[in-house]
């Protein structure tokens, strides 16, 4: 099923990223996460593109696996270090196994990466453009309600939004944010910018204190005080902060719903445990 049905036909989604193994030999691992996570019935479940350098298959294999327990894969596909032809590669091999949705990216600049002119891809408009072309995906694409870290302030940074948007993207999903009024300010600069497309709300369990400065770096957003007070009581007790960090997200995610916030995607760290509690904790809430 294309996640735009399914944004379409459900009052409330709550869905799970995984991430595949950096190796191969730890793919059965990794399914055993997937076997564990599609009992909590998430609406679906994206998985990102390789690790560290390893290869489109390894994503694919456990899209097959989120598929296979009968939850509607997402597999994100980035272009940045990629020719044109390892795009449509990849996109073949997708379209091959059924694969109907992708989260359309740029990509992390790699250490000491140099953009030359040769460069086939240099931002995400340019994927969505390539896969567009197929008539055959749902594609998302990824937003930041703290701006993007390379852009110079938040006019412009909605302004590239808007840009790959009108390319073809059928919804976006917000990278991690602890603050829900940062996200109630982004979702109201959207609609006057006419980016009518869903929006999906990233929210991330913080479960050890070694997830935050990596966590900050890659979603540019801020702690609100109340989270840095949780940090600073629980930092050294691991049990105290992985329970005091799900409630934490939980508490996020229902104010979200309280406001209008539909659409929910819990980036699980591949931790079963962690996403199967926050759904107990909003169980009620969903099926309301």
């Amino acid at each position: 099923m294309k996640i735009s049905e399914i944004l379409n036909n459900k009052n409330v989604t709550v869905s799970f990223e995984v991430f595949p193994p950096k190796e191969w030999v730890k793919i059965a691992d990794t399914k055993k996460v997937i076997s564990e996570m599609v009992k909590d019935k998430p609406s679906f479940m994206s998985v990102t593109y390789g690790a560290s350098g390893t290869t489109s298959g390894y994503t694919t294999e456990i899209a097959n696996a989120i598929h296979e327990g009968g939850v509607t894969p997402l597999s994100h596909l980035t272009c940045l270090t990629s020719t044109k032809e390892k795009i449509n590669s990849v996109l073949d091999e997708l379209e091959e196994n059924g694969v109907e949705n992708i989260l359309a990216l740029r990509g992390d600049i790699p250490k000491d990466f140099v953009m030359s002119e040769a460069q086939y891809y240099h931002h995400a408009y340019e994927l969505v453009n390539e896969i567009k072309a197929r008539n055959h995906f749902c594609i998302g694409g990824a937003c930041y309600p703290e701006v993007h870290p390379e852009s110079a302030n938040r006019v412009e940074d909605i302004a590239h939004l808007k840009e790959k948007v009108d390319c073809g993207i059928d919804f976006l999903t917000t990278q991690m944010f602890f603050d829900n009024e940062k996200f109630y300010n982004f979702r109201e600069m959207c609609a006057i910018k006419e980016i009518n497309v869903p929006i999906i709300a990233g929210i991330m369990p913080i479960t050890n204190a070694k997830q935050i400065k990596r966590s900050v770096e890659l979603s540019n957003c801020s702690l609100p005080k109340k989270f840095e007070r949780i940090m600073e009581r629980f930092v050294e007790n691991p049990d105290a902060m992985k329970q005091a960090g799900i409630i934490y997200a939980t508490e996020q995610i229902i104010d979200l719903m309280a406001n209008g916030v539909n659409n929910i995607h819990i980036y699980t760290m591949n931790k079963p445990d962690v996403a199967h509690q926050i759904m107990e904790g909003l169980s009620a809430i969903i099926n309301e």
